[in-house]
């Protein structure tokens, strides 16, 4: 199946190789189209390379993985209920090889710009390298995660000791056994790091400028008995994803929090607490992420768990958010994080009391002291859900790049596609579900309407796809309005587009980057749009 006969021209390519450019290579490769992914990095998957210490998944491995083959879900065993990086990239290496997927990639291909030829109907792509690949269709694979953001901190490349990105983390082990460590962030990547490290170094300085809410991941091993029962229900289990808003296991309580006594309420989040994984989010009262007074009651429920698990009470004070409530940011799960401040290596220096200055040769200058260190991580975050788009010069029918239209705040066609844009799709696209649920069961759903609108494409002969002003604008007003009703409209964090790493990002203006109606509204939407003959798209 082919749109061209120009044997300088591809019919699809794809941009990225992780989890949801690997779905999509798969699916284009069954329908036989000419296609090639391009992959920035030397390998597939390059944030399940991430190495730094305690990297794992906080989603159950099981509902993380693909759905889409029954085989590969008999063949694979899942060794913890939250998988550990080495184990994460190895099932991403054993999917590649499994349907030999490696052959249709071109790694350390660096796309660096992308310009529309409206009258040849197609993208010509510039790589780093020099060389240059048209086609028809482009489907990005970019990730939410992609392009970590750094602080700027005066004197950063003064340092004389081992510094980096978390995401950055290097090949070879850095030594961290009796070594003065500095810590900057206090979010999922370093909630992570600080208790796997925190019993190794000499002493651990962790700077957090804000603190987040966390809860206790409670992982486990899996043992053969219950990968058995496990695979036995998959079926069940990726049908519990399919109707939970979250795309997890972990579905709402419908109760309705008003109903209970403030005594079963506590009693339920007692349970929820003691659960694994994010029960305690997903699986909690609907009114606690749009009700203010819902929302107080658990923010409290968790500061208390906070003060008991740490001794110092100035310590546990500052480690509880007071600028949002629970639930209104990304929550990280974690493991003895707050515990790890008991220890007497450990200091939590909080930059809202004392900021940091500067970076010195030697280690850290705050407003209060200096602090001497060997290795510094910056644990600070990524310019997520778009970072990925900005960094390449993409230029749509009338020369605007993406970059410019997407200034504010991204504008989409459910995620899939943007006017200006013609025959780009989008997976894990700006204000889809792929922020804001379980990755994985929200890229399949974009990877098989993407691919099935392609299929439609190529059987009818069409050479470009176009989603209309009008269907974007009504999209982007649905999810202004879903998200107007939640609490997290008025947090910092990446949810709402926050990030202060990144110019232009320090405060101010929301950005609408996630759908937050939930995985099942959003299927059945778009669903309705092939149904109706793709409703809301020019097609020429």
């Amino acid at each position: 199946m082919s749109l061209t006969s120009d044997e300088t021209m591809l019919d699809v390519i794809v941009l990225g190789a992780g989890v949801s450019g690997l779905y999509q290579i798969k699916r284009l490769a069954d329908l036989g189209v000419k296609m090639i992914a391009l992959e920035a990095d030397e390998d597939l998957a390059a944030r399940f390379r991430n190495r730094y210490p305690g990297a794992r998944f906080d989603s159950e491995s099981y509902t993380y993985g693909y759905s889409f083959s029954r085989e590969l879900l008999d063949e694979w065993r899942w060794t913890e209920r939250f998988s550990p990086q080495p184990e994460n990239l190895r099932y991403l290496n054993f999917v590649a090889d499994k349907f030999d997927l490696r052959r249709h990639i071109r790694f350390n291909a660096r796309v660096e710009t992308m310009t529309w030829d409206e009258e040849a109907c197609c993208w010509t792509l510039g790589l780093q390298s020099g060389e240059t690949y048209r086609a028809r269709f482009v489907v990005t694979c970019l990730g939410v995660l992609s392009q970590p953001t750094l602080p700027k901190f005066a004197g950063m490349d003064a340092f004389e000791g081992v510094s980096c990105h978390s995401y950055w983390w290097p090949g070879e082990e850095i030594s961290l056994e009796g070594k003065r460590v500095g810590v900057i962030g206090a979010r999922a990547t370093a909630i992570q790091i600080i208790p796997a490290i925190a019993d190794k170094v000499a002493s651990l300085a962790v700077f957090q400028r804000r603190p987040n809410w966390s809860t206790p991941l409670h992982n486990s091993e899996i043992s053969d008995e219950e990968m058995d029962a496990i695979r036995a229900r998959y079926d069940e289990i990726f049908e519990r994803c399919s109707l939970s808003p979250g795309g997890f296991e972990h579905t709402p309580d419908r109760r309705g929090f008003w109903t209970l006594s403030p005594a079963e309420r506590r009693a339920y989040w007692e349970e929820l607490y003691a659960q694994p994984g994010f029960a305690m989010l997903n699986s909690n009262f609907a009114e606690i992420f749009m009700d203010k007074a819902a929302n107080r009651e658990l923010s409290d429920f968790v500061a208390e768990k906070i003060r008991q698990r740490v001794h110092d009470p100035e310590t546990a004070e500052r480690l509880i958010p007071k600028d949002h409530g629970f639930g209104a940011q990304r929550l990280p799960l974690e493991s003895g994080y707050f515990e790890a401040f008991n220890r007497p290596n450990v200091e939590l220096v909080a930059l809202r009391e004392t900021p940091i200055e500067r970076v010195t040769a030697t280690g850290i200058q705050t407003s209060a002291r200096h602090y001497d260190l060997d290795v510094i991580i910056y644990a600070t975050g990524f310019d997520a859900i778009t970072g990925g788009f900005d960094r390449i010069d993409i230029r749509g029918a009338d020369g605007v790049t993406l970059k410019e239209k997407w200034r504010d705040s991204p504008d989409t066609f459910h995620g899939v596609m943007t006017h200006g844009f013609p025959n780009l799709m989008m997976i894990a696209g700006p204000q889809s579900v792929s922020g804001s649920t379980n990755f994985p069961r929200a890229i399949e759903t974009g990877v098989d309407w993407v691919s099935d609108l392609l299929a439609h494409a190529f059987d009818q002969g069409v050479r470009r796809i176009e989603a209309g002003a009008d269907g974007e604008a009504a999209w982007a007003e649905t999810v202004r309005a879903a998200q107007h009703r939640l609490l997290l409209q008025s947090s910092q964090g990446w949810f709402t587009g926050y990030n202060s790493n990144v110019a232009g990002r320090e405060a101010g203006k929301m950005r609408y980057v996630a759908y937050w109606g939930g995985g099942p509204k959003y299927a059945a939407q778009l669903r309705e749009i092939a149904e109706s003959g793709y409703r809301g798209i020019d097609m020429r």
